[in-house]
């Protein structure tokens, strides 16, 4: 007499119930990849177009007089000026709050003329802040031996990179202000003439 098993082998299961069994899986499969997937973080605009102050002010110079003015603001306040044309300045300047944090300040000055005879000009500041830090890896090299494997062994060098981790425009209007004073305060004691 056969001996009777519990197990049916795959011959013995029929198409139709595999066919079952792979969609059940696919189904399980399909759940538990859903399960674990981050939900998108949805952000809303952070912009409001609510005031003009902020980023500009008029000043009694050529758009010429009053960017040579803003480069030398930048310039007094120990920034690098990157571009330097006659209605556009740009300057960064680093920081370093703490060991391990670094921050770069951009601060870019358009000027445009604001009357027909050129001699009011409207300046547009816009300063971007942005944050690195500090992010070190530790090199190790592998030895091969045949016959017994590889091995891994530390070494005493590390490498360090800067990251950057955020970017943000300042919208701080004391920030702006004092920039722009500090604008008013070279035009009127140079009154730099770059026409």
């Amino acid at each position: 007499m056969p001996q009777r098993t519990l197990f049916h082998t795959a011959a013995h299961v029929p198409l139709a119930r595999w066919s079952q069994m792979i969609a059940l899986c696919l189904v399980v499969l399909s759940a538990l990849l859903a399960g674990c997937a981050a939900p998108s973080k949805v952000f809303s605009p952070q912009e409001s177009f609510d005031s003009v102050a902020t980023y500009s002010r008029l000043f009694d110079a050529s758009p010429a007089q009053t960017c040579e003015a803003a480069r030398r603001a930048l310039l007094s306040q120990g920034y690098i000026i990157n571009t330097h044309v006659a209605e556009m300045v740009e300057g960064k300047k680093n920081f370093q709050p703490e060991a391990d944090a670094h921050l770069q300040m951009m601060i870019r000055v358009v000027c445009v003329p604001e009357s027909a005879q050129g001699k009011v000009s409207l300046g547009f500041v816009t300063a971007v802040q942005e944050q690195y830090t500090l992010k070190k890896s530790n090199n190790s090299a592998s030895l091969g031996v045949g016959g017994v494997g590889s091995v891994s062994l530390p070494l005493l060098s590390s490498d360090e990179a800067l990251v950057k981790v955020g970017s943000e425009t300042i919208a701080s209007d004391t920030f702006y202000d004092s920039f722009f004073d500090l604008i008013k305060r070279y035009l009127v004691l140079g009154e730099p003439a770059m026409e």
